[in-house]
């Protein structure tokens, strides 16, 4: 089953103009790092990505999607104005913005330049993720699949969006994920606690 997600990074995006043009650099999306989501921590794993559809990306500014895209990585055009390149650490973008004809894009160009549009998001649809320490009181869930990717934005407010909705959101996901857990696994559970901790409860 397919969850549409969006998540931000508060990692520097630059802006530098070279003999391509005026660039935007930045990392939406950063493997192995344990975020807080404030009902569970999220980690994207390294391997996420391994087979993910990232043949058509735009750059947004705050994932309004009614906008123009700024930048677009398409498959079929290998002059895309968006380069993705992928490493050990996560996703990196480079986009060639059109600050002459596009006043968004200037607008875009300027507001990292001066330091006010600070991060990097993006939205993509999750297909797999593993959850550990369900019995905790803060579990973990491990993003293992990222089935694709739909758009990167550079946002202003790049922490985790912690809104009532987004918290409720959380708290389902959760219940899911410890009500779909196998009963064997919850006993497993429960005899190594009973060996280490004496059965005290």
């Amino acid at each position: 089953m397919l969850e549409f997600v969006r998540r931000s990074y508060p990692i520097e995006v630059r802006a530098e103009p070279d003999e391509t043009g005026h660039i935007i650099t930045g990392r939406p999306i950063i493997f192995e790092s344990k975020t807080d989501l404030g009902k569970f921590y999220e980690v994207i794993d390294r391997n996420a990505l391994h087979e993910a559809d990232l043949s058509d990306v735009s750059l947004l500014v705050n994932h309004n999607l009614d906008m123009i895209p700024l930048a677009r990585s398409t498959s079929s055009n290998q002059n895309s104005t968006l380069q993705l390149q992928l490493d050990t650490n996560g996703l990196t973008i480079r986009a060639n913005l059109d600050i002459e004809n596009n006043s968004s894009a200037r607008a875009l160009y300027s507001a990292v330049q001066r330091g006010d549009i600070s991060g990097m998001s993006f939205a993509f649809w999750l297909s797999d993720v593993e959850w550990y320490d369900l019995d905790s009181t803060k579990p973990t869930r491990r993003i293992t699949k990222i089935e694709r990717v739909l758009e990167v934005s550079a946002v202003t407010y790049p922490a985790y969006e912690q809104t009532e909705i987004q918290a409720q959101r959380n708290q389902i996901l959760l219940d899911e994920a410890r009500r779909s857990r196998p009963s064997e696994e919850l006993t497993l559970e429960k005899m190594k606690f009973n060996v280490l901790f004496g059965g005290q409860s």
